[in-house]
């Protein structure tokens, strides 16, 4: 993998966002790419930048918060502002590492519980500053991964809205890896559904679902995707 073909991969992926878009008659702009940039070579994160791709994608705060500065400090000295970048928090965060986190991520997209999301109120609140947050939804109905249950997540959404330093976004899930078209068609659904309910219990807009991966963004974006999380088909494969 090289520079040239991390723009050329984006380019395709963009493509591929805004052919999904047209088959579903959404406008391409409603659908924001996150590039995951976690344990890919800087030179490549660069190489992405350059191509206009400031959101980036990391699921561990012991490896996000150094590559922050490691990539501001390689764009400046290539000539690139870094003040565009937008980092995500794409993985489960511990609880444990929650200060870590607080202020360092333009969005947190693994809140899976409302304890968690008390403790990032606290933090935020103590920063004079607001968290925007995603709630994680378990939609596979995977034991191993993380989430809420569906059923729960409008219980949480009413709880976390009265919190303050707190700003909901929406919701976050992932469908189960290497699932058929029907099966990720129901997932995504699913999620867009409990999201419906969200916003009725919490009386907040919640207008992000961060849904869809190199394998499956175009299924989530027919079924309303905000957001899409994708590294292979940018990056190649991870080191």
């Amino acid at each position: 993998m090289d520079a040239g073909t991390v723009t050329t991969n984006l380019a395709a992926v963009r493509e591929r966002i805004a052919d999904a878009c047209r088959r579903t008659g959404r406008a391409e702009g409603d659908v924001r790419l996150v590039a995951v940039s976690k344990r890919i070579a800087p030179e490549l994160v660069v190489a992405a930048c350059a191509a206009g791709q400031w959101d980036l994608g990391e699921n561990r705060i012991q490896e996000a918060l150094p590559r922050q500065s490691e990539l501001a400090t390689l764009l400046r000295a290539r000539g690139m502002d870094p003040a565009p970048l937008r980092w995500h928090f794409i993985g489960h965060l511990q609880s444990n590492k929650a200060r870590r986190a607080q202020g360092r991520f333009a969005l947190l997209h693994g809140v899976d519980s409302l304890a968690l999301a008390e403790r990032l109120a606290r933090l935020a609140v103590d920063a004079g500053a607001a968290e925007r947050i995603l709630l994680e939804v378990n939609i596979s109905g995977e034991e191993q991964k993380h989430g809420l249950a569906p059923t729960e997540v409008p219980g949480v959404a009413a709880a976390v809205a009265a919190l303050p330093g707190l700003d909901l976004q929406g919701l976050m899930g992932m469908a189960r890896f290497g699932a058929p078209d029907a099966e990720l068609r129901a997932a995504f659904a699913l999620l867009r559904r409990t999201a419906d309910a969200a916003r009725t219990a919490a009386g907040l807009p919640l207008p992000e679902l961060s849904m869809g991966m190199s394998d499956d963004f175009e299924a989530a974006i027919a079924e309303g995707a905000t957001i899409v999380r994708i590294g292979g088909a940018i990056f190649g494969p991870r080191s």
